[in-house]
């Protein structure tokens, strides 16, 4: 059995969470969420505590059973409080703007490179380098900051290029110049 699954989901005050077969809605200060349940799993409220729990005779799927209690938990905490992902953009003349429903990256390319912005992330651009994605959906936002991410990872010879904040990053030794 998943140690993981058997922990209670806590419900914090101001979000509402309706069971309704195997579809589970979260509502609260952040917007909602909706997920869908396995057929081997299933859900019950007790009180303050949202419980997921195996069927009989699905001891084979322990693994969704953590994972989906993860996943729900997560979707608890995005329409509580939501989610922050900082992006750090280090190189000369590395820039970011929003345009619209655009993020507008000049990454040291010959073009500038533009990505949409999916539904329900908010980004702010601060210092012209420092990224800030927000949202209620851990896994949208998560997606989102690695797109980003992968379109200039940092090198580890100089450390340029876009990581989270507060990454680290090991720098390489460069070619030492040959002696005589």
């Amino acid at each position: 059995m998943s140690r993981k699954g058997k922990q209670p989901i806590s419900i914090p005050k101001g979000v509402e969470i309706s069971i309704s077969g195997q579809k589970i809605s979260a509502k609260g200060p952040k917007g909602t969420l909706d997920r869908e349940l396995p057929v081997q799993l299933s859900a019950k409220k007790e009180e303050q505590n949202l419980l997921i729990e195996l069927r009989e005779g699905q001891e084979d799927y322990s693994n969704l059973h953590g994972l989906f209690r993860s996943l729900i938990a997560n979707m608890v905490d995005g329409v509580s409080g939501g989610f922050v992902r900082k992006l750090e953009m280090i190189g000369v003349g590395y820039r970011a703007s929003v345009q619209g429903q655009l993020l507008d990256l000049l990454i040291g390319l010959s073009h500038p490179t533009k990505l949409p912005i999916p539904t329900g992330v908010e980004v702010k651009v601060e210092k012209n380098t420092l990224i800030v994605l927000s949202g209620n959906d851990k896994h949208v936002l998560g997606q989102f900051a690695a797109v980003i991410r992968a379109k200039k990872p940092p090198e580890p010879y100089q450390g340029k290029g876009i990581r989270y904040q507060g990454e680290y990053v090991r720098k390489k030794a460069g070619k030492t110049a040959a002696k005589k």
